[in-house]
């Protein structure tokens, strides 16, 4: 299907600057949000854990992660070794989630208005398959 990436990428630039606009009443942008939203999904984590799950280098989550403290956001724990560190979410953190999410969510519905919900059910369960196979081919090249 020819013109599937440039129809996604048309979408994704305008959407993460509406999702930065919300949260800028926090001080976060979207690349902060994301941080955010994996620790409250997985619960304490290491830079290493969210690194790889963004398929972003460390460097990028430690700087991240940076800004979050200053912002007071999250905080580091005791992890098994002293060299790993383990971030978790403060109070002031789940609040601004919970505060950011509720916003997500009414924007997640205003963009998907008029689109049906098994529309929505199959997009929503498609784009995951996708990202499994750009990851899983990334160390492949198509001769």
């Amino acid at each position: 299907m020819e013109g599937f990436f440039q129809r996604y990428l048309s979408l994704y630039r305008p959407l993460i600057t509406r999702m930065n606009e919300l949260m800028s009443t926090y001080d976060l942008s979207y690349s902060l949000w994301q941080v955010i939203f994996y620790i409250k999904n997985n619960g304490p984590s290491t830079l290493i854990d969210i690194a790889n799950n963004y398929n972003v280098e460390k460097p990028t989550i430690t700087r991240r992660v940076h800004r979050l403290e200053e912002l007071q956001m999250v905080k580091q724990i005791p992890g098994m070794d002293r060299r790993e560190k383990v971030i978790q979410l403060t109070e002031a953190g789940e609040e601004i989630y919970q505060a950011c999410r509720k916003k997500i969510t009414a924007l997640e519905k205003s963009v998907m208005a008029g689109i049906e919900n098994d529309e929505q059910m199959i997009t929503f369960q498609t784009l995951p398959k996708i990202r499994e196979n750009i990851i899983r081919g990334e160390g492949s090249k198509s001769e």
